[in-house]
């Protein structure tokens, strides 16, 4: 077992968050489960803020460059393209680099749809493309009460938190 003291000195934590306004005629995507809803969310990718925010959390922990460095919203390979995907290539290069993924947290502030339906399913995928036991990835889900953007339904946000050991 590793000495507790040492691993807590390597230990990193850091948050990532985004945001996305709904618009008609796209599908609604977190953590790559495709939400009933009749509304998308609008972006240069498949615009699922799940995968963004946990993407930027795992790159800030690991000492990496954002997301927007990696996979720039101007870039035109990237229309379209899966976030889940995105985030398991960052998965690689951290692991790659000898740290190891403890937990990811997110919390996705919405006023609808409800996510309590699909959270087992988001969990799931965000624990497989982690590659980390589902008991250490948590979907949470709030609303702002009827307040802001987000309380007038014009769009949704998350925000992930993840700790990582580097070596």
């Amino acid at each position: 077992m590793p000495d507790v003291l040492d691993m807590l000195g390597r230990l990193r934590v850091a948050s990532g968050f985004d945001v996305h306004p709904y618009v008609p005629g796209r599908r609604l995507v977190l953590a790559g489960v495709e939400i009933d809803h009749d509304h998308g969310l609008d972006g240069h990718s498949d615009a699922d803020l799940i995968a963004h925010a946990a993407t930027d959390a795992l790159l800030g922990a690991a000492g990496m460059e954002d997301i927007g460095a990696l996979f720039p919203s101007d870039d035109p390979a990237l229309e379209g393209a899966d976030s889940m995907r995105l985030l398991e290539q960052v998965v690689e290069q951290v692991r790659a680099g000898g740290s190891q993924i403890i937990n990811v947290d997110v919390v996705v502030m919405a006023q609808s749809p409800r996510l309590a339906p699909y959270r087992d399913a988001m969990r799931d995928n965000l624990a497989r493309v982690l590659g980390i036991d589902r008991d250490r990835v948590t979907v949470r889900a709030t609303t702002t009460d009827g307040l802001g953007f987000i309380g007038r339904g014009d769009g949704a946000a998350a925000l992930a938190t993840c700790a990582l050991v580097r070596p």
